[in-house]
């Protein structure tokens, strides 16, 4: 060795320069210095065998170019002043290996380095040594070189270790900081088998790309010569630890310019890159306003008519390529609200599930125009305005849902055409489902209507009947849950529980004691939404409602109204059950009522309540015919019926003409058609 060489300072001391003093951006540091001497495999090698994970040396070695030993002193020599200021590599906000600062990196986890390096030299190849202690890094020491027959190449051995271990080069952190800083060069020099090792096996960074895309395009310059890019998008799975760019990077993949791109300030995820390698940057200068005039006089610049072309496409590319991935991203920000539990609530019916469904796709849309409306919100605020959002879609105001977005993200002029165009968009599509909807409600009904008055000889409670009612319980009310159908009471109230409590728990069987608790009501339904409690006005009452339906050529008469209050009999019995704030409702529904019955009913009309028969307490049993249940469902559908013109003949024709027989058969070919609507 020599006795030192003493380190040139071209503007500031080693002290001062703004080394790295994170071991991982020193690593990498050493990586880059690698690549820019030609490496195509560089390797991380260190002992994983020490216990307690401590590190008494480790390495960096590669295959590249080595050092030539008569340019020490222009790059170890000459600190802030390296040699490959012109030729390095670059990406991110750090300038790898261009100020000769690289090798100086290894003090933020050493103490000393030694290179071993081969280069080539009249056909020789030649090895020497240099050392540069941290304690006198203004120094440096250098064998002279001998002849060798290793290949060139450069192992660099960090010893004297501290602030790192084993455990530490072997970490995920580690790993993915270098999957994110060499994954983009890797994947561009993928045909060239670049690669970078640790302990031999090699680092596999397509996991951190989540989208990629290479083509190839041509432009015509300034001068009208054809001049061909080749283009790179990249979609990172996390960020990137930098802005998003476009690389322009010559034939030698040497970076000639970056642009930021126009999504930086996007809250959507969209971590991306653009690289672009074409020799039309060999001789280009990303230049400033004033440089312009000065630059296109000796070589390119951004005023070229090609790199204006090649801009366009670029932006074009990345803004499809946003689009794909906002759209797609969509289609799990309903799960991701979920998750959060700040979704508004929507019943298990099928008219709930069409306001459902408009909702989503409002909520979808509106996230692809502009994710930030919903990112930047709090759980909170995503709760308030998706609930102040689903109020206004389920009113005829939806155009108020613009100055709603409005008071939350500004929206460009363009932004807010695209939505508009969206909101009358899925107005139609609801307007659409709604009319599929209660035209299927409409079908039933002329089915049920046919079971029991058309097909009453054929039609059973059991197997028609109650099969159709309990597919379209609706026609009790939008608001109900059916609980159970032809199930006994203990398991009923078993099923009752769980769904009252939100079906947080396991389903749990319920043991009752009454003589009755294995009859088995038709349908058995609750209301888990509250009511008021005519009683008190600060309590609430949950209202759940059993029902009895009678084969059709059965009369409704005392017998039935009986077994009705057998069912009361058994709720009343179980304390669980009827407590002050649950209310009860029995109903028993057939073709026909006799007088007997017919005279009890008219002894509660002063209770202000049609077809009520029975009532104590929170108790009421309520008899109507066939007839009364489709005459109710007119009248709650009269309006909308009336607005869309619906034309119930129509509605029977077709089934006559899908050739509907009168007869055991075609009672059942109705009861399963009602029954999948």
């Amino acid at each position: 060795m020599n006795n030192g060489t003493k380190v040139q300072i071209n503007d500031r001391s080693v002290e001062t320069a703004g080394l790295p003093s994170d071991y991982k951006e020193a690593v990498a540091e050493f990586i880059w210095n690698s690549f820019d001497a030609k490496a195509k495999t560089v390797s991380i090698e260190f002992d994983t065998k020490n216990p307690i994970g401590n590190l008494s040396s480790f390495k960096i070695k590669d295959d590249g170019e080595g050092i030539v030993h008569q340019t020490l002193s222009n790059t170890f020599g000459a600190f802030l002043d390296s040699e490959k200021r012109e030729r390095s590599y670059q990406r991110s906000s750090y300038t790898h290996g261009r100020k000769g600062k690289g090798r100086f990196s290894f003090e933020a986890f050493a103490s000393k380095a030694k290179w071993d390096t081969t280069y080539s030299d009249d056909g020789s190849n030649l090895s020497f040594k240099i050392e540069i202690d941290s304690s006198t890094k203004d120094y440096f020491d250098a064998s002279v070189p001998t002849v060798t027959k290793n290949k060139t190449g450069t192992e660099v051995t960090f010893t004297n270790i501290h602030s790192i271990s084993s455990a530490e080069l072997s970490s995920d952190e580690f790993l993915n900081f270098l999957k994110y800083e060499f994954g983009w060069f890797l994947y561009l020099n993928r045909q060239n088998e670049f690669s970078i090792c640790i302990n031999g096996e090699a680092l596999k960074y397509e996991d951190v790309m989540a989208d990629t895309e290479t083509v190839s395009e041509q432009f015509e310059d300034s001068e009208k010569k054809l001049q061909k890019f080749r283009i790179t998008y990249v979609r990172w799975e996390n960020k990137i630890g930098d802005k998003f760019y476009f690389y322009f990077l010559n034939s030698k993949k040497y970076e000639s310019g970056k642009v930021l791109t126009s999504f930086n300030n996007k809250a959507d995820e969209f971590y991306h890159s653009v690289y672009v390698e074409s020799d039309y940057f060999d001789q280009f200068t990303l230049a400033t306003k004033k440089e312009k005039d000065a630059v296109a006089l000796i070589g390119r610049s951004q005023s070229d008519k090609a790199f204006r072309e090649l801009s366009k496409y670029l932006s074009e590319l990345l803004a499809k390529k946003r689009k794909e991935f906002v759209r797609a991203n969509s289609e799990r920000i309903i799960s991701r609200f979920e998750s959060e539990g700040v979704m508004p609530h929507f019943d298990k019916n099928k008219y709930d599930e069409a306001r459902r469904e408009d909702f989503e796709e409002v909520v979808k849309e509106l996230y692809s125009v502009e994710p930030k409306i919903f990112i930047d919100l709090g759980k909170e605020q995503k709760q308030t305005f998706l609930g102040l959002l689903n109020l206004v879609l389920d009113s005829d105001e939806r155009e108020n849902v613009m100055s709603i977005i409005d008071n939350v993200v500004k929206l460009s002029k363009e932004e807010r055409s695209t939505l508009a165009n969206i909101l009358r968009k899925t107005t139609l599509q609801r307007i659409i489902r709604t009319i599929k909807l209660i035209e299927q409600r409409y079908e039933v009904v002329e089915i049920l209507r046919s079971l029991v008055f058309d097909l009453k000889n054929f039609s059973t409670e059991r197997d028609h009947i109650q099969d159709v009612v309990q597919n379209n319980y609706w026609l009790f009310g939008e608001q109900y849950n059916l609980v159970s159908a032809d199930k006994s009471f203990e398991e009923a109230l078993s099923e009752y529980l769980y769904i009252i409590d939100d079906k947080r728990k396991e389903k749990e069987k319920y043991k009752i004691s009454h003589p009755d608790r294995l009859r088995r009501p038709d349908i058995f339904m609750c209301r888990k939404r509250t009511v008021d409690d005519p009683r008190d006005v600060e309590s609430d009452i949950e209202e759940n409602i059993i029902v009895e339906l009678k084969t059709p050529t059965v009369k409704i008469g005392m017998d039935q109204f009986r077994q009705v209050q057998d069912y009361l009999n058994v709720v009343v019995s179980e304390d669980r059950f009827n407590g002050a704030t649950r209310k009860w409702k029995f109903f028993v529904v057939g073709n026909e009522i006799t007088k007997e019955l017919y005279q009890q009913c008219e002894g509660y009309k002063d209770k202000g309540k049609r077809y009520l028969a029975y009532q104590v307490d929170k108790y009421e049993v309520y008899v109507l015919t066939w007839d009364d249940l489709f005459r109710s469902f007119e009248i709650r559908h009269k309006f909308v019926s009336e607005k869309l013109e619906f034309d119930k003949e129509a509605i029977r024709e077709e089934l006559d003409l899908q050739g509907i027989d009168f007869s055991k058969i075609g009672a059942d070919a109705l009861a399963h058609k009602a029954s999948h609507k």
